[in-house]
């Protein structure tokens, strides 16, 4: 397959075949994310896009599962979208699942007949990076939107019955109180907005974004393994919905648990209590094997 620089992913579309659609972030400037800080954003022409699914098709044979890269393929024009929908389906006649990273402005541009249009051609799960529900680190980090904006975005897109994975950042508001406070609002965002998954990843400083200098220059202090498991432990304690799958065994977490919410939410805590109780560090993912 064509691909134009490195490609990301969440890791639960490992088995999807992944479309690059755009090259890039069409918002590009959240502190803490470095995946496509060498890349000029553009969106691929339908030529191109057309010409990559055939060659799949011809590669692969019939496929389930597509990823639509880069990070915020809803920023396609609704045309577009639709169009490279249909080639996909038309091509894989087993295709099930078309999932996208989706950025908060970009959701936000679209209008509710839009969303459900994508919905109904096949736009099955989108991923919105929600970080935290704390106004005022969305703003330190800048993603673009207020906690009621980006509440916003994910109400839209539950409303237009597409499968939203909440992802959320362990640690971004680092030491202090803002920690507790972060947390908490983002179980409140969490409560309110009703996704269907949420997935806590932890704060990792990568080499390039504003968020590794702040911390080079001592501007910005990352909570430790003990700290950020604090956190999780408000989340779990304050989120009230039912049936939410949380994912919380990415690579960055010094502690994978996963489990739904509310059913599995003694079990998760009392996981967490045993770690904070003895603070014993060998029960953590090593450092060495944490990454992004």
């Amino acid at each position: 397959m064509r691909y134009e620089g490195n490609i990301f992913r969440p890791f639960s579309e490992a088995n999807s075949y992944l479309l690059q659609c755009t090259i890039g972030c069409s918002h590009n400037r959240c502190t803490f994310c470095g995946m496509y800080k060498d890349k000029s954003y553009r969106i691929r022409g339908i030529d191109e896009i057309r010409t990559d699914i055939a060659l799949a098709g011809r590669c692969y044979g019939d496929i389930e599962k597509v990823f639509l890269c880069d990070g915020d393929a809803i920023a396609i024009d609704t045309d577009i979208l639709l169009t490279i929908l249909k080639e996909l389906y038309g091509t894989f006649p087993s295709l099930r699942h078309v999932g996208t990273y989706v950025g908060p402005c970009s959701t936000l541009r679209k209008t509710m007949a839009e969303l459900r249009t994508l919905r109904k051609a096949g736009l099955t799960k989108a991923y919105l990076g929600v970080e935290s529900g704390d106004d005022r680190v969305l703003a330190e980090i800048k993603k673009g939107v207020s906690s009621d904006e980006m509440l916003q975005a994910g109400r839209n897109l539950i409303e237009a019955d597409i499968g939203l994975s909440s992802m959320i950042l362990l640690g971004i508001a680092g030491k202090g109180t803002r920690s507790y406070e972060h947390a908490l609002a983002t179980a409140k965002i969490t409560n309110e907005m009703k996704p269907h998954y949420l997935a806590a990843l932890t704060v990792t400083p990568v080499p390039s974004t504003v968020l590794y200098r702040k911390v080079q220059a001592g501007e910005f202090e990352i909570p430790d393994a003990f700290e950020t498991l604090e956190e999780m432990k408000v989340l779990f304690t304050h989120i009230s919905m039912d049936n939410l799958k949380f994912v919380g065994i990415h690579a960055s977490n010094y502690l994978p648990i996963n489990g739904t919410l509310q059913r599995d939410k003694d079990a998760m805590l009392a996981t967490i209590d045993a770690v904070l109780k003895t603070r014993n560090g060998r029960l953590l993912r090593d450092e060495r094997l944490r990454g992004l």
